[in-house]
C-alpha cells in the first residue's frame, strides 16, 4: 500500500421524521460495498420523531444517527448531516430519501463521476417524465422549475428538485443552507455560483410509498418553490434582480408621463392627472429598488465573506476533530474522536 495511501470512507445519510414504516424498506435497498470505496457506513438524522424511528435505524444496522429533539425541517436535517458525516471522516456523502423513492443500487452511478474527479456535486435525475404518479402538470412545472434553476445556478442540473445526491468532501464544506423548507435547490444554486463541478446522472425511482410531507397541494409546491427561488437568486444576483424591477417600473414612469405630456398638449391635462400620479408613484418604487439593489450588492459582499468564515471554521473544526452537533449513537462503539477527521477528496 503506498505511503500516502487514505482509505476512501462513504457515509449515506438520511433525514428522517416518523419513519418507522418506510425506513427498513429504504436501508434494504442501499449498498454496503461500492467499488472505489473502502468503507460504507449509514447516518440517519432523527428529526424530532415521535415514533419508533430511532430504534428501527438501530435494528437494521445504522452506523450513526443524529437526534433532534424537535422537528426542525428537511433543510435542517440535511446540514445537521453535512456536519455530522463530514466529522465523521465522509470523504464521499450520499444523501437519499428515507420514502424510499430512489433506487439504492444507483448510488454506485452517483459516486462515479466524484470517483473519477470530474464532480464535486452530482445530482441525480429521475426522468421525471417517466414516473407514473406524476401528472402532466407536474412534469411541465418541474421541468419549467429546473431551467429557472439552471439560469440561476449556471448549471445543467435536469431535475433540480432531486434528493438523491452525493457531494464530495469540498463540496460539503462550502455548502450551507438557510432555507427552513429544503435544501435541493438552494445548494444547486450555491454550488453553482461558488464554481463548484456539478454534474447530474439518470437514477431510477420506486413506487410511490406515501404522499409528500413538504408539499401538501401543487400550489403550494409551486409557491414555495417560487420563492425560494426569488429568494436566492436575489442573494446571489441583488443587482440584475432589482435594478432589473427599477428598469421596468421606470420604463412605466416614462410611458405614463408621455400618455400625460401628450395630453397637456392636446389641451386634455386635467382629464389625465392621474397619469402623473400614477407615473410618479412607479417612479418612486423604481428609485426605492434601485436603492436595494445597491443595498441587497454591499450584504451579498457580506454573505461571501460571511461563507469564507465558515469555511475556515469548518477545516478548523474537522483538524480539531470536533464532535458533530447532535451526535446521539454510534452502535459499533465508535466515537466521533476515534474517527480520523482528515480526508482528501479523490483527484
Amino acid at each position: 500500500m503506498p505511503p500516502n495511501f487514505k482509505a476512501m470512507k462513504l457515509i449515506i445519510q438520511i433525514p428522517c421524521f416518523n419513519e418507522e414504516e418506510t425506513l427498513p424498506e429504504t436501508l434494504a435497498d442501499l449498498p454496503r460495498e461500492i467499488p472505489g470505496i473502502d468503507t460504507v457506513e449509514w447516518l440517519v438524522i432523527d428529526d424530532g420523531s415521535s415514533d419508533r424511528t430511532i430504534q428501527v435505524a438501530l435494528d437494521h444496522g445504522v452506523d450513526h444517527i443524529v437526534k433532534f429533539t424537535a422537528n426542525k425541517g428537511l433543510a435542517a436535517g440535511f446540514q445537521a448531516g453535512l456536519d455530522a458525516s463530514l466529522k465523521l471522516g465522509a470523504d464521499i456523502i450520499v444523501n437519499p430519501d428515507a420514502d424510499n423513492q430512489y433506487n439504492g443500487a444507483d448510488i454506485v452511478k452517483l459516486v462515479q463521476p466524484i470517483l473519477a474527479g470530474d464532480a464535486d456535486m452530482v445530482v441525480g435525475d429521475r426522468q421525471v417524465e417517466t414516473i407514473a404518479h406524476f401528472s402532466p402538470l407536474k412534469v411541465k412545472l418541474q421541468h419549467l422549475g429546473s431551467w429557472v434553476v439552471r439560469q440561476a445556478s449556471r448549471t445543467e442540473v435536469s431535475d433540480t428538485t432531486s434528493g438523491f445526491r452525493a457531494y464530495n468532501r469540498e463540496a460539503a464544506v462550502q455548502l450551507v443552507v438557510v432555507s427552513r423548507c429544503t435544501y435541493t435547490l438552494e445548494t444547486i444554486i450555491q454550488a453553482g455560483n461558488q464554481d463548484l463541478a456539478v454534474s447530474n446522472v439518470p437514477i431510477r425511482t420506486n413506487e410511490k410509498t406515501r404522499e409528500s410531507r413538504l408539499f401538501p397541494s401543487m400550489g403550494a409546491y409551486v409557491r414555495r418553490n417560487s420563492v425560494s427561488i426569488f429568494r436566492i437568486y436575489a442573494q446571489y444576483h441583488p443587482l440584475k434582480v432589482f435594478w432589473g424591477l427599477s428598469v421596468v417600473l421606470g420604463l412605466g414612469a416614462l410611458a405614463l408621463w408621455i400618455r400625460f405630456t401628450i395630453a397637456l398638449f392636446d389641451g386634455q391635462g386635467s382629464g389625465h392627472v392621474q397619469s402623473l400620479i400614477l407615473g410618479a408613484v412607479l417612479f418612486n418604487t423604481a428609485a426605492l429598488m434601485a436603492a436595494l439593489g445597491v443595498i441587497g450588492d454591499l450584504l451579498a459582499a457580506q454573505r461571501v465573506i460571511s461563507v469564507r468564515t465558515l469555511d475556515r471554521v469548518r477545516r478548523i473544526e474537522l483538524k480539531l476533530g470536533v464532535e458533530p452537533s447532535h451526535y446521539y449513537h454510534a452502535p459499533s462503539g465508535r466515537t466521533p474522536e476515534a474517527e480520523s477527521p482528515e480526508r482528501t477528496t479523490p483527484e
